[in-house]
């Protein structure tokens, strides 16, 4: 059961898109419980996705995969209220956050809030780098702001300075190695097309300084390396797959 408050202009619906996340759906809706109304947006489960979300108390609305942007935007659409909170299923608000987002709904200082998103990578949460503090804008009043129509790399866009939070957003991805660099392959292979289709190209000095520049943003300027191996495997990866996405991009543009 989510809560109920007593002032509906604070009232608060959690969207959660997902497909197959059986391993994290309840714990995600459990870290949310505090909420007023949580919607899954489920876009085509063939495990226990659904039957556990409804066990756990959410409402799942079903629909089609239409990007990241769009089936974003389709769950804020589904939403009863309209301060939403965003989350994916693999994500959860820790014990601060749920109470800073009451106490922010509550005080109307904004209608946009960024959470400081913290990774787990390599069974290890992440304390510096790209790991933590991944600032994400996932609190809003929708009628003062929506995610944009990208595929990837979607974003929210409002005319609204945000406010930060300071409790967590978790990241816990239940990935291998191997499946976390399966996963950013894809993510590569979608960005690569998403800005050929908007026309933009790669050049080979995109691809020899953007890599080893955002190795050095995340692991020394960053402090990645305070987080030993993985802070260094993390970083290493994050270059590796600019790289990607710039040398798919570079055969897009030649192919045309």
């Amino acid at each position: 059961m989510t809560a109920t408050t007593t002032n509906p202009s604070a009232s608060l619906s959690v969207v959660i898109i997902a497909k197959n996340e059986a391993v994290h759906i309840r714990a995600c809706i459990e870290s949310v419980a505090f909420a007023d109304d949580i919607v899954v947006v489920d876009s085509g489960s063939d495990d226990h996705t659904v039957a556990i979300a409804q066990a756990a108390g959410a409402r799942v609305v079903h629909q089609s995969w239409q990007g990241y942007g769009a089936q974003k935007r389709f769950a804020v659409d589904a939403a009863t209220h309209d301060w939403v909170l965003c989350l994916d299923a693999d994500e959860r608000a820790d014990a601060t956050l749920a109470i800073e987002i009451r106490a922010a709904l509550s005080s109307a200082q904004s209608f946009t809030y960024e959470l400081p998103m913290q990774q787990r990578f390599m069974n290890r949460m992440l304390n510096h780098g790209d790991g933590y503090p991944l600032w994400k804008l996932r609190l809003f009043h929708r009628k003062h702001a929506q995610w944009s129509d990208d595929p990837i790399h979607e974003s929210v866009k409002t005319s609204h300075k945000p406010l930060r939070l300071r409790g967590k957003l978790l990241h816990l991805p239940e990935l291998t190695l191997h499946e976390w660099i399966a996963k950013q392959n894809y993510y590569t292979t979608l960005q690569a097309d998403h800005l050929h289709a908007h026309g933009k190209v790669a050049s080979a000095w995109k691809l020899m300084t953007s890599p080893p520049w955002r190795f050095i943003k995340y692991y020394f300027l960053q402090l990645g390396f305070l987080d030993g191996v993985p802070g260094l495997v993390h970083a290493a990866l994050n270059a590796a797959f600019v790289f990607s996405k710039y040398a798919k991009l570079w055969s897009l543009d030649r192919k045309h």
